[in-house]
């Protein structure tokens, strides 16, 4: 009887569990909790709530209702602005009482208005002027020279530097699928396929961003730190393998403290460790990832562990009555989690080895509380819970989870991989799949070149327009240092591509 009551905890925990993923909200706060579990900040909980009284809500809607001044002039500040005024007409410009002339006197501002200019299509037909030598041309030698042309992205094509920059923009920023693009071109006037488009980006991605992409990863590979992650993607026409069978895409990246940030994405058929082993084949550093034992094959490095992951893990074992009793074990380990976090924020604008010195003082203490009470409470769950899964989770990767102290450059958390391959998973959503192991590659050059224009402060759009443009004609097959001028940390491509503020 034990036993089945047991089996029907687990089951109603299950099916708590994935009502919530499906219909409840997607963030990690648990600032919920804290008014609870906050044993962390016992004084300020203790403290007389008649010293600071509680604001009345007439000041809080006062609050709400508050506007700043300049805060509207400071957002539109750098676009360029159209002065209209307002005139009568030439009828009314007579005097009502004395038939007289009426002449302006002075002007009042009424209203500030922001105008959308819709996009337009237009043909550039490209012609090159041929010369002649008037002189020699009365020789036996006569001379003729023609001027040079731009080279194009695609050989034979329509396609220039701002419609594939403009088609990869909306597809890898905007997740606008081809489908949706092609009725948009319609709108604009020109019937373009799906397929010219699907084309133009497996194209321009082979013979311009893979080259780029590239020489990030050797940049890469000489950095210190490194974050990784991976996320399914559905490939069609693999070969040798069934169009329902899960493929990978995965992302590296620098450190948030990088001076050259980079981030790249690649595409794998398989999970397997063999991916991240060849990938980072030559890096010595810190490794920051899940827990992923495939990252294992990975030789020379240091994993850290990410404290987010374990964190969800508890969050997923909270029950659905937060406040019952059995959110008490879930709620502590959160509380705890949230406290390493808060001191993470009070530390981040220090220096590296100051920062190091300062977790030992005050995070240290935190986590040597935290592991010894994971020791005392662990056996009170009920095997195959997700509050066991969340016990045991911590308990087997606690070397990886205390490895960040070791270097101030280290990270609590894998958020910056997570965050760098979400806009992967937000586009999946809406092109489901891949057509082929080229479209995948070809998605994994845009997304590399295009989150690390972001990582840069630059507009992916102009970044992507501005290789367009300017590489084709280069020669960086025989010179390959050429292609140090195209990345996104270099003066002009900063100079032509830079980020607006607003």
């Amino acid at each position: 009887m034990e036993l089945l009551e047991k089996e029907n905890k687990t089951l109603h925990e299950t099916v708590e569990y994935l009502t919530r993923k499906l219909f409840g909200r997607s963030t990690e706060k648990t600032s919920a909790l804290l008014g609870q579990f906050s044993f962390f900040d016992e004084a300020e909980n203790e403290a007389d709530p008649d010293d600071v009284p509680e604001p009345t809500l007439e000041e809080v809607e006062k609050y709400r209702r508050k506007k700043f001044k300049g805060q509207r002039e400071e957002l539109l500040k750098k676009l360029p602005h159209d002065k209209v005024i307002c005139k009568l007409d030439d009828e009314d410009l007579s005097c009502p009482q004395c038939d007289g002339p009426l002449v302006p006197v002075g002007q009042e501002f009424i209203r500030t208005e922001i105008e959308y200019i819709p996009a337009k299509v237009r043909v550039i037909d490209y012609y090159r002027e041929s010369y002649e030598c008037r002189s020699c041309k009365k020789t036996d030698k006569p001379y003729f020279e023609k001027s040079p042309t731009p080279y194009p992205v695609i050989m034979h094509s329509m396609a220039s530097p701002s419609s594939v920059a403009h088609v990869m923009y909306q597809k890898y920023v905007n997740a606008l699928p081809l489908k949706r693009q092609e009725k948009d071109w319609e709108n604009l006037g020109i019937k373009l396929s799906r397929a010219t488009m699907a084309n133009w980006v497996i194209v321009a991605s082979r013979d311009w961003l893979m080259p780029i992409v590239d020489l990030l990863h050797k940049k890469l590979l000489k950095e210190k730190y490194i974050h990784a992650d991976e996320t399914r993607v559905q490939v069609m026409n693999e070969e040798g393998r069934k169009n329902t069978t899960d493929s990978f895409m995965w992302v590296h990246g620098t450190y948030d403290g990088s001076k050259t940030p980079i981030r790249i994405f690649e595409y794998q058929p398989t999970r397997s460790g063999n991916n991240p082993q060849n990938f980072l084949k030559g890096f010595e550093g810190y490794l920051h990832t899940d827990a992923y034992a495939g990252y294992n094959k990975v030789s020379e490095i240091t994993r850290c562990f990410c404290w987010s992951h374990l964190r969800r893990y508890f969050v997923d074992a909270l029950p659905k009555d937060i406040k019952s009793s059995e959110a008490t074990l879930p709620s502590i380990a959160i509380a705890y989690c949230n406290k390493l976090f808060e001191i993470e924020k009070e530390l981040a604008s220090l220096e590296p080895e100051k920062r190091r010195m300062k977790r030992l003082e005050q995070e240290k203490p935190v986590l040597d509380a935290f592991w010894s009470w994971v020791d005392k409470n662990a056996h009170l769950c009920l095997p195959k819970s997700k509050l066991y899964t969340a016990f045991n989770y911590a308990i087997n990767q606690k070397e990886g989870l205390m490895n960040f102290l070791k270097d101030g450059n280290c990270s609590i958390s894998n958020n910056l991989a997570e965050n760098s391959i979400r806009p992967f998973t937000v586009g999946r959503r809406n092109w489901l799949f891949s057509a082929s192991p080229k479209g995948a590659d070809a998605s994994a050059a845009v997304y590399s070149i295009i989150e690390t224009a972001k990582a840069n402060g630059l507009n992916p759009y102009e970044y992507l327009k501005f290789i367009f443009k300017n590489l084709p004609g280069v020669q960086f097959g025989q010179h390959p240092e050429f292609l140090e001028d195209f990345l996104p940390w270099d003066p002009e491509v900063q100079s032509f591509c830079k980020k607006s503020d607003n």
